[in-house]
Formats: structure tokens, C-alpha cells, sequence
């Protein structure tokens, strides 16, 4: 943790990551908690300093975005996990989005180390489990029976460690501790946002630290990011995300209990049951000696990358007519979830919009509707 933690704490507040993956669970009630007093960068420092490497726990979920009311099942379709990058597939994945993105859910959460780790959502007649052991990585659907088995490159690990370390040994001499890092973090968000340690808090029957991010600009539709940290371990057990206007989190999902002894490892050995469909996946070689060649097969495709234009909690992304599946358009949930505007159609919640334009293109981010239009003009 104490090599990866400050790298990932600033994703936090990029609006694309906030829209995608934001997490956050109502805070505990209990006795009132008065912890030593800490400053934003020590609470930093807590994080990246933290040993917490195995721990199991429980985690619920709940969304209060504002949604339309939509028939998931006129989305789905019976894929494999795993093959939902283009036509049919991209139908299932939003659906599957959908669904974990509206009303609660519960989930069990395992890790073993590094390379060891579990996610097993329970649902009320089925379940589905992503299982990472090493370098194999299993995402199984118990509904179809269906698996996906990602084999990773031996050396994965290695070489994501040598180009980190890399990265550091380019780094100038002020950044070359922790502390310096964070400090460094908090100056280049001071900008676009106030940085705050809030009132101490419970999480999951631990006592916290409260991280606040608060966006400083008016035109995002993000309140607030905090960021609940274990006092203890450092490990960090929720994230709260508030919209403008709104009182209950927009995204609600976080540890209810965490135990830090190790899982039993058979949880990470995954056999698929019989009569299982298994498809077979290989990730390209991240080596040195053939990053040249990967690079080269994706010029052509260059210019079908994401744009984000703006930054900080103002980011838009656009994503160009050519990079949006075909079939996407022809998914009936499109039509149940967007409303026709001015230019295309949009699909507006508590803390996301997204604008279709009529040429093709897909424009998202963190703010009103009219800013996305403005975009694509």
C-alpha cells in the first residue's frame, strides 16, 4: 500500500473518476470520536504509510442519482462476463451498470495481498465473483454460468515496479518523500478546491479520519468528495460524494464491517462449476521490447481517443462518433433513459450528465447539460 496509496488519492477528484467510480456509505452511529488532531497532509501521510494488505469485510451500496425509471431487461443480453466491449455486449454492460447503479446492494470483499483479491456480489437468486490469484484473473456469473479467465503476463508486476520506479527517479529532488508528495498534492489542488480534515467520525465500528474535498468552482455538479480513513491502519474505508443541492449522498457504498486477518486462500482458488462456459483471455506483453510495436498497431486508432477538455472538477470528456459502439445507439434502455434536447439527447442525474449529439459524439462530465452542448458546438 505504501507505494501505490498517494497515486491514487488524486483520481479522486478528477470528475470522469468521481462519475465512474465513486464510493461512499452513510457514517455509523455510535460514541462520539475525538481523534489526535491531524492536517490534510498528515491524514495523506496516514494513507501512504499504511500496512494493511489482507483484510475481508462487507460492503453495501446504494445510489441516489435520480435515475429515470427504466426495463433493464430490455438491455440485457446472455454474454459471457468479459465480452461486452461491442454490439449485444455493450447492451449487457450498461444494463449491468444500471443495476448496480440503482437501489442497494450488498457485496463481500477478500484480500490477500497484492496479487490476491475477491469481489463476490450476492444477489437475491444468483452471484457473480471477480477473483484475482496471481497472475489469473476469474470473473464468473453464476446466473449463466459463465466465466472469463484473463491470464496476466508473468512479469506484469516487475514491470509496472521498474517504470514506477522510473517515474521517481525522474521526479524532482523536493518530491522525493512522501511528504513532499502530499504537500504537492494539496498545492495543485488548492486551485479548483479547499482541502479539509473533517469531524472524526465511525466507519464499519472503526474510528476515522474525514478527508473533505470541496470543489472551490460553481459550475460542477459535485458538492463534496470525502474520503473516510481507518485512524489506525491508514486503510481507507469509505468515500461520500454530495451533489449540489442534494442532502443524502448521491453515492452511497463502503465497508459496514472489516476484520484484518488474512482470508483463508481457498478463497482465491477458483475452479468454474460443471457445465461452465469459459472463455479464454490473454493480455499483450507490457515488456519493453514489444511496448514499441503495441504502440505502433494503436496509431491509426490515435485519433479516436477521448478528449478531455477543462479541468479539475469542470472536466469534459468527449468521446468521438467513431470510438461509440454501433449497436449502442439501438439499445432500447437509451431511449427509456435520455430525453431529446437541443442537438441530440441527454441523460441528466444528481452528479453525471451525459449529451448524445445527433452527429455521434458523447460528451459526460460533472456539470450542467448546457456545458456539454457548449462543447459540442
Amino acid at each position: 500500500m505504501s507505494h501505490i496509496s498517494l497515486r491514487w488519492l488524486p483520481a479522486l477528484v478528477v470528475p470522469a473518476v468521481v462519475v465512474c467510480a465513486v464510493v461512499a456509505v452513510p457514517l455509523q452511529a455510535g460514541a462520539a470520536v475525538d481523534l489526535p488532531d491531524k492536517t490534510p497532509q498528515q491524514v495523506l501521510l496516514l494513507v501512504n504509510d499504511s500496512t494493511a494488505s489482507a483484510f475481508a469485510g462487507t460492503v453495501a451500496q446504494s445510489s441516489d442519482l435520480g435515475l429515470p425509471s427504466v426495463d433493464l431487461s430490455a438491455g440485457m443480453s446472455n454474454v459471457a462476463p468479459g465480452q461486452a466491449s461491442s454490439g449485444e455486449g455493450s447492451a449487457g454492460a450498461l444494463s449491468t451498470v444500471l443495476e448496480l447503479l440503482s437501489g442497494s446492494h450488498e457485496f463481500r470483499v477478500y484480500v490477500g495481498g497484492e496479487t490476491q483479491s475477491r469481489v463476490q456480489v450476492k444477489d437475491r437468486m444468483a452471484e457473480r465473483d471477480v477473483i484475482h490469484n496471481g497472475s489469473d484473473v476469474w470473473l464468473y456469473d453464476s446466473n449463466s454460468n459463465a466465466a472469463t479467465h484473463l491470464t496476466l503476463p508473468a512479469d506484469l508486476a516487475a514491470t509496472a515496479e521498474a517504470k514506477f520506479a522510473e517515474l521517481q527517479s525522474q521526479l524532482p529532488a523536493d518530491l522525493s518523500t512522501p511528504a513532499q508528495l502530499a504537500e504537492r498534492f494539496l498545492g495543485e489542488l488548492d486551485p479548483s478546491t479547499a482541502v479539509s480534515v473533517g469531524t472524526d467520525a465511525r466507519v464499519a465500528g472503526r474510528s476515522v479520519y474525514q478527508l473533505v474535498l470541496t470543489p472551490k468552482v460553481t459550475d460542477t455538479l459535485v458538492a463534496s468528495v470525502s474520503i473516510a480513513v481507518d485512524s489506525e491502519t491508514g486503510l481507507p474505508l469509505q468515500v461520500t460524494v454530495l451533489a449540489q443541492g442534494q442532502s443524502a449522498p448521491a453515492f452511497q457504498v463502503g465497508f459496514t464491517a472489516i476484520d484484518f486477518a488474512a482470508p483463508n486462500a481457498a478463497l482465491f482458488n477458483f475452479v468454474p462449476p460443471a457445465g461452465a462456459t469459459v472463455n479464454e483471455q490473454v493480455m499483450p506483453d507490457l515488456s519493453d521490447d514489444t511496448a514499441g510495436d503495441h504502440a505502433a498497431d494503436h496509431s491509426a486508432a490515435a485519433g479516436e481517443a477521448p478528449v478531455v477538455t477543462g479541468t479539475g472538477w469542470s472536466a469534459i470528456i468527449e468521446v468521438p462518433a467513431t470510438a461509440v459502439p454501433a449497436k449502442l445507439g439501438d439499445n432500447p434502455l437509451i431511449d427509456q433513459l435520455t430525453t431529446a434536447v437541443d442537438g441530440g439527447r441527454a441523460l441528466t442525474t444528481s452528479l453525471l450528465t451525459v449529451f448524445l449529439a445527433s452527429d455521434g459524439r458523447v460528451f459526460a462530465g460533472a456539470v450542467p447539460l448546457a456545458q456539454l452542448q457548449t462543447a459540442a458546438e
